[in-house]
């Protein structure tokens, strides 16, 4: 199978492989990715986090799991500009750092492996962990607690003051909305770094992945701009138009329609 089509796979298990799909996505942009290896060193790495966790109940090691894993190195990347290396989960595993979503995914996985409860959160601009049932959410990068307060905070510290904390913004995320969110990183860090390939290999995974939005249809339609693909790019800003809900969207996409060239077919 290629890695796409293993990246699927992952997602028909039950529960959903969400670790393994992620690391199929680092395979996707690089042949060379060993997914044994990869495993292999990720049960060095559990070893080494349960060996040091505190005797508590389950239901209470999240948050020191969390500070073993920075204890060990795992830590945000703040470098600018930011690299696709810091969502590539096993670039994130080699390095140690990398974006909130990669770190949590790893975090995820350990918990998992260790039977500790611990569930994402698609928090916007920053995502974050939970422990079922519990009152404060938890930052994957070190395990600092977070109470509605502080994600108030946080949200209007990346979104200003006029987008108000909801209970969206809370909830439990499933492991297609959380690969979801991680393509779309990846589409915009390798679109940041002009790699249009790599950005179109992780727009088409957006699309395929269901629900998307006007922004995803729009954002590959402009990667087939760039790679002078005017056919695609025509039936990616249709599928926009059909979605969009705003008027002035909506004249903006039919003007940018018109100017193309027509579809062109060939016997």
């Amino acid at each position: 199978m290629t890695p796409r089509q293993s990246f699927f796979a992952c997602l028909q298990c039950s529960p959903p492989a969400l670790f393994e799909a992620a690391l199929w996505i680092g395979a996707e942009h690089d042949s060379e990715v060993n997914l044994q290896t990869l495993r292999e060193n990720f049960k060095g790495l559990q070893q080494r986090v349960s060996a040091s966790l505190p005797m508590l109940p389950v239901s209470e090691l999240a948050q020191p799991l969390l500070r073993r894993m920075n204890d060990l190195g795992f830590a945000q990347d703040d470098s600018t500009p930011l690299k696709p290396h810091v969502a590539l989960l096993h670039r994130v595993l080699e390095r140690r750092r990398g974006q909130p979503l990669a770190l949590g995914l790893i975090a995820l996985e350990l918990a998992r492996g260790l039977e500790i409860p611990l569930v994402g959160v698609n928090f916007p601009g920053h995502f974050l962990l939970r422990v079922p049932g519990a009152d404060h959410l938890l930052d994957p990068c070190g395990g600092r607690r977070l109470y509605p307060n502080d994600c108030r905070e946080l949200l209007h510290r990346q979104y200003g003051p006029n987008l108000k904390l909801s209970a969206e913004h809370l909830a439990t995320a499933e492991p297609v909305q959380m690969l979801q969110r991680l393509s779309r990183n990846l589409r915009q860090l390798h679109l940041a770094n002009d790699d249009f390939i790599g950005a179109l290999i992780d727009a088409e995974r957006v699309l395929e992945l269901g629900n998307a939005t006007t922004a995803d249809y729009l954002a590959r339609a402009s990667l087939y701009q760039r790679l002078d693909c005017p056919n695609a790019e025509r039936f990616d800003l249709e599928h926009a138009l059909l979605l969009s809900d705003d008027p002035i969207q909506r004249i903006r996409l039919t003007e940018r329609l018109g100017h193309l060239p027509p579809n062109s077919i060939v016997h």
